[in-house]
C-alpha cells in the first residue's frame, strides 16, 4: 500500500516544486503597512500593483470608522451560527435588498466567500441531467464548481460566439435525446487575467435561437462598469437577459463575503439548497455593516469610479505609447505581456523590486505557455500620476534589459527566507550586470 504522504513529497506540483527559492518572495510574499498605493515589501518601500483595492476603500477613512464602530459594538462572534438556524440578522437582509436592488434583479443572497460561493452555486442549480457551457477562460472557482457537476459540460473558445452556438447545438441535442435536463451558460463579465469583458450582450441574443439560462461572475465588473457601477451588464445594457448575477466583495469593496441575484424564485431556492451556506457560520456583523457602507460609498459617489478610469486610461495609454503589449483589454485590469522564461521573469521581478520600487505581480508557466510573460498590474483610485509615472519609466528600463538578454540566468534565484549577505550579493549581482 502507498502512502499518501510520501507521494506528495516526492511531487510538491508546478508551483510548489519551486517553493524553497520563492517562499516569502516570488510566492506568498509579506506587503505591510497601512493599504495604500504604497508600502513595504521587506522593509522598502514600494509601489504597489497586486491589490484588488479597485476604489480605494480598503483604507478609507470612512470605511475604518464604520468597521471599527461596528466591531466595538458587535464583536466578530455576532451573530452566532448559519443563516438557517440562528445567524440572520435584519442587516444581513438589508445588505441583500440593497444589492438587488442596486443590480435591478428582484432578490440577492449573501455568501460567505466568492470562491466558494460561485462553487456552491453550481452545486446547488444544476442537476446530473443538465448541461453547463462555459467559456475556456473561466476563473479557477468556476473550474473547480464544473468538477462538482455530475452531468455533461462543454467549452467554448474564449469569447467565441461561433463557437458557443456550436456547443449550444451539442447541447441542445443531448438534452433532446435524453429528453431531460437544461443548458446553463457561464461566463464571467470582465475576464481577470487578459482584463477583456465577456460578450454577455451577444450571448443574451442567442436566448432569441437557444433555450438556456446564463450565470455571469461579474468580480471585476462589479463597481468598475456600468453607469453606475452595477457592472459589466448595466456596461453593455443587457442587465435584464442575465439570469444569476454574481459578484464578490473582495475587489472594488475591498471586504470579504460576495452574493448572487436574480429572480426571487430562485434566489429563494438557492438560500434553501446552497450547501456551503446551509452548514457553515453567517457572516459577521461588522463584515455585513461595513459592506453596507461600502455599497453607500460605491452608489453615492461617482468620484471613486471617475478615479479609477483616470489611473487606468493614464496607465494603459502611458504602456501602449512606450510599446508594450496590454492585449485587449477593456477594464481595468492591465496586462502586460513579455516573452521569456521562468527564470527571466524572475530576475526581472527582483530588479523591479529590490531596484525599482515596483511591486507587480507575474504569471509565467505553467498557467501560462512556455516562453511567456504577462505582469498584470491593478490600477486603483488609491494610485497617484506619480505612482504611474514612476512605474511607466521602471517598466520602459527592466524591459530593455529583459530584451538585452540581462535576466538569463540559469535557475529562479533564491530569495526564500535568505540571510541578509546572500539576499544583498543577489540583489548587487542583477543590478551591477
Amino acid at each position: 500500500m502507498a502512502d499518501i504522504f510520501e507521494r506528495l513529497v516526492k511531487n510538491y506540483g508546478p508551483i510548489g516544486q519551486h517553493r524553497q527559492r520563492a517562499h516569502g518572495y516570488f510566492a506568498f510574499p509579506k506587503l505591510e503597512g497601512p493599504i495604500s498605493s504604497r508600502m513595504k515589501f521587506r522593509g522598502k518601500d514600494v509601489i504597489v500593483w497586486s491589490l484588488n483595492n479597485y476604489l480605494g476603500l480598503a483604507n478609507h477613512p470612512e470605511i475604518r470608522k464604520i468597521d471599527a464602530e461596528a466591531t466595538e459594538q458587535f464583536g466578530l462572534a455576532y451573530p452566532m451560527g448559519a443563516r438557517m438556524m440562528s445567524g440572520n440578522s435584519n442587516q444581513h437582509e438589508q445588505l441583500e435588498a440593497e444589492l438587488a436592488a442596486f443590480e435591478n434583479k428582484e432578490d440577492a443572497i449573501l455568501l460567505n466567500y466568492g470562491y466558494q460561493g460561485i462553487m456552491s452555486t453550481i452545486d446547488a442549480i444544476c442537476g446530473r441531467h443538465d448541461i453547463i457551457v462555459y467559456d475556456a477562460e473561466s476563473h479557477a472557482c468556476i473550474i473547480d464548481g464544473l468538477r462538482l457537476h455530475t452531468g455533461h459540460r462543454y467549452v467554448y473558445k474564449h469569447n467565441d460566439i461561433e463557437d458557443l452556438q456550436k456547443q449550444l447545438d451539442r447541447a441542445t441535442a443531448l438534452i433532446e435525446k435524453q429528453n431531460s435536463g437544461g443548458i446553463l451558460v457561464i461566463t464571467e463579465g470582465v475576464f481577470g487575467m487578459a482584463g477583456d469583458q465577456g460578450k454577455l450582450k451577444e450571448i443574451v441574443d442567442l436566448k432569441l435561437k437557444y433555450d438556456f439560462r446564463l450565470l455571469v461572475d461579474d468580480a471585476h465588473g462589479f463597481g468598475t462598469l456600468g453607469k453606475t457601477g452595477a457592472g459589466a451588464g448595466e456596461e453593455q445594457n443587457c442587465q435584464d437577459g442575465i439570469d444569476l448575477y454574481f459578484s464578490t466583495f473582495a475587489k472594488s469593496m475591498a471586504s470579504i463575503g460576495a452574493f448572487l441575484a436574480g429572480p426571487r424564485i430562485i434566489i429563494d431556492y438557492i438560500r434553501y439548497n446552497i450547501r456551503s451556506q446551509i452548514f457553515a457560520k453567517s457572516l459577521p456583523m461588522p463584515i455585513v455593516i461595513g459592506n453596507l457602507k461600502r455599497l453607500q460609498m460605491l452608489r453615492t459617489m461617482p468620484e471613486l469610479k471617475e478615479k479609477l478610469w483616470h489611473n487606468a486610461t493614464k496607465l494603459q495609454t502611458g504602456l501602449k505609447e512606450r510599446g508594450f503589449d496590454i492585449g485587449a483589454t477593456d477594464s481595468p485590469v492591465t496586462p502586460v505581456y513579455m516573452k521569456g522564461g521562468v527564470e527571466e521573469a524572475t530576475a526581472m521581478v527582483m530588479d523591479l523590486r529590490e531596484n525599482y520600487g515596483v511591486f507587480a505581480s507575474i504569471v509565467v508557466y505553467p498557467v501560462i505557455p512556455k516562453g511567456h510573460i504577462i505582469y498584470r498590474l491593478i490600477p486603483s483610485a488609491a494610485h497617484t500620476d506619480e505612482d504611474i509615472e514612476q512605474t511607466l519609466e521602471a517598466f520602459s528600463a527592466t524591459k530593455e534589459k529583459l530584451d538585452a538578454g540581462v535576466y538569463k540566468v540559469t535557475e529562479i534565484p533564491d530569495m526564500a527566507d535568505v540571510h541578509a549577505g546572500r539576499f544583498n550579493y543577489i540583489v548587487d549581482k542583477v543590478k551591477n550586470k
